[in-house]
């Protein structure tokens, strides 16, 4: 039999959250083994039950989690990651990604994540955040890095403006996952999103 792709998925502090269920969801149906890590600001927006009981593994809330034993758990699940999935990722992660700060659960298996393992970004934030120069530098430092990004999309924001900002469709973000993990050279910019 053959051994499941490990993800994990990082979810961040977004009103995009929710839409990480989902995700974390049709991944496990494909056959990948999904660890599901939530930011504290995360929590703010989802519970890690809905996870868990999708994605059928324990959810990492805290850097100082035990659920997988003995181990440290940022760094087993570093150690074991094919693929780093942060959706939604907000302007924060990215910039402590681009900065190597790591002063949380997701940030620490980022930074201690093994250097075969593939990491894919799908931002969602607010427009002039994603177009602020200083993310827009940090998305340049990581892509130098080998770092794929997933939109983000345009449309109409949680904060009530339209722009460029919105979380790139699930179905894209799982089929893009998925192309990677099967050897597929996914383009960085999938096939246009909705508008």
């Amino acid at each position: 039999m053959k051994t499941p792709k490990k993800i994990v998925l990082g979810v961040t502090g977004s009103i995009a959250a929710h839409k990480a269920v989902d995700i974390a969801s049709e991944l496990t149906k494909a056959g990948c083994s999904v660890h599901v890590v939530l930011t504290k600001d995360a929590q703010r927006f989802i519970t890690p039950v809905c996870f868990q009981t999708l994605a059928r593994n324990p959810v990492v809330t805290d850097l100082y989690d035990t659920v997988l034993g003995w181990e440290p758990v940022h760094i087993k699940l570093a150690d074991e990651a094919d693929l780093l999935l942060i959706a939604p990722a907000t302007a924060n992660i990215i910039a402590k990604l681009a900065h190597g700060i790591a002063d949380d659960a997701l940030s620490c298996i980022a930074l201690a994540l093994r250097p075969e393992a593939m990491v894919v970004i799908a931002p969602a934030m607010n427009g002039k955040m994603w177009l602020h120069p200083a993310t827009q530098k940090n998305v340049s430092v990581l892509k130098e890095r080998g770092v794929r990004f997933i939109g983000p999309a345009k449309g109409l924001l949680a904060c009530g403006y339209e722009g460029l900002g919105r979380l790139w469709p699930v179905e894209e973000i799982v089929r893009e996952v998925l192309s990677l993990l099967a050897g597929g050279d996914a383009p960085e910019k999938p096939a246009k999103a909705p508008e």
